[in-house]
Parts: C-alpha cells; sequence; structure tokens
C-alpha cells in the first residue's frame, strides 16, 4: 500500500452537494465525508495521480501520508453491504451463506462496491428481465460481476481506464463468471447492441451515452436525487435514492 495518502478538500455547506458529485466522478471506489467547524471535509486515500485530479477539480488540497496501520483503516473502509439477493464485499470478509456471493477486491484503485449508487443500481437491475447486458465505466466490475452472477449473459464491460479493464478481468476470474471486457470510452467508440445496459458514472456522461445505446432496458446513476438524466427515446419506470445520490431505470419507448 506505499505511495498511498490521504487528500482531501474542504467546502462550505452550500458547496457540498456538486463537490460530492465531483468526488464521486474521481473516486467512484468511494471516499469519505465528515463535518469540520471549517465546513465539510471530502477526502479519499489515492495516490499522486489522485491527487492532480483532486488538485485540478478543486483547486487546492491537503495530502498527508498514511499513518502507521493504515492498512487495518483501509480495510475497514471498505465494507460489505446486502442488496436482495447478492452480497458484495472484500476477501478478507465472510459472505451470508444464504447469498450470491460478489467478491471484489478494492485494490489501489477501486472500490467494493459499497457505494450508494452501486447499491441502487444493483436493486434496480435485479429487476431486469436477463439478457446480454453492456455495463458502461466497469471501473472494478462489480456490476458486471453481479449481472453475470444473476443470469444475464453475454456482458460486456467496458471503460476508458486501462486498469478499470484489468480490475475487472481479474475481479470476474476470482468470482468465475465470464465477463467480455474492452478498454473503450462509450461516449464516442462503438457499442454493442444488448438487452440492458447499465451506466454508473455522471449525469452528463450517463446522458451522452444513453442517446448512443441500442437496448431496451437503461439503468443509470453517479449522480444526486436532485438530478435527473434527460434522455430522449425513453421512458422513465423507476427511482431509487440514499444518501443524496439517485439510480434510474428505463425502458425503450416504443
Amino acid at each position: 500500500m506505499s505511495g498511498l495518502r490521504r487528500v482531501s478538500v474542504t467546502v462550505t455547506p452550500a458547496e457540498a452537494e456538486p463537490a460530492r458529485a465531483i468526488m464521486l466522478e474521481l473516486f467512484p471506489e468511494g471516499f469519505e465525508e465528515r463535518d469540520t467547524p471549517d465546513g465539510t471535509e471530502l477526502a479519499a486515500y489515492t495516490d499522486d495521480h489522485g491527487e492532480e485530479r483532486l488538485w485540478s477539480a478543486f483547486g487546492g488540497t491537503r495530502s498527508t501520508d498514511v499513518e502507521e496501520g493504515w492498512e487495518e483503516r483501509w480495510r475497514a473502509f471498505h465494507r460489505p453491504t446486502r442488496i436482495g439477493p447478492l452480497w458484495v464485499g472484500p476477501p478478507w470478509e465472510q459472505a451470508d451463506r444464504d447469498a450470491i456471493a460478489v467478491v471484489i477486491d478494492p485494490g489501489r484503485a477501486f472500490g467494493t462496491g459499497a457505494h450508494a449508487t452501486t447499491r441502487l443500481s444493483l436493486e434496480l437491475l435485479i429487476d431486469v428481465p436477463q439478457g446480454s447486458l453492456l455495463d458502461a465505466g466497469c471501473g472494478s466490475g462489480v456490476l458486471s460481476i453481479a449481472a453475470a452472477k444473476l443470469g444475464f449473459g453475454p456482458v460486456h464491460a467496458i471503460d476508458a481506464d486501462p486498469e478499470a479493464i484489468e480490475a475487472t478481468a481479474r475481479n470476474a476470474f476470482a468470482n468465475g463468471v465470464t465477463v467480455e471486457t474492452r478498454l473503450a470510452d462509450a461516449t464516442r467508440d462503438p457499442l454493442p447492441v444488448t438487452g440492458a445496459t447499465v451506466v454508473n458514472i455522471s449525469l452528463e456522461a450517463d446522458q451522452s451515452i444513453a442517446r448512443r445505446l441500442q437496448c431496451e432496458h437503461l439503468v443509470t446513476s453517479g449522480y444526486l436525487a436532485s438530478e435527473l438524466p434527460e434522455v430522449g427515446g425513453w421512458t422513465h419506470r423507476d427511482r431509487r435514492e440514499a444518501e443524496g445520490w439517485a439510480a434510474d431505470l428505463y425502458v425503450r419507448t416504443e
């Protein structure tokens, strides 16, 4: 875990909501949030690259080296979660005996999938008819792997980040499922025709990708509960909210 540090920014209460959206886009694996006398502190455990991205987004950061015993604190940061029949968590936790286990090693770049947007996306995905699926912006692969374990197939996972593709392939192998991974930008590169698509990135990215899809069902997330994607050609069917975040289910308009 060498090379990691805690990088944080402090924002006013009025700035907190848009700042959370930025943090989610920069660190989809999750981030810490706490109230301080100076405002709301948002922090991520990251490396030089992550610190540079945070600096570019906010124009200033505070950085501290991780203290002794970081490994245990890092593990405590990644907790398992239960979504219907699914249990999603890291390899050092024990899955529920009655659950479909999705075991995700957070590594250094991604989380286990316990963030609210991931949980909400899975809640909606559980009710989508099984068939082929595209996970656009797959990150650690938690949505792809969960979909495969729920019976979707073939499952296509794409991301513009090579580390995401590597993490998804590694986690899919560890879970004993087949996920077809490809390095691609879902906003501009060719996309497969599938029965369903899940996009958990950001409001802007979700809207851009939705216009390019050829599928019947669409799950979107990665934005605040106060926001709703504008996606022409789709009918809104369901919404889930938690911790200030939202996910939505759409079906193709006839």
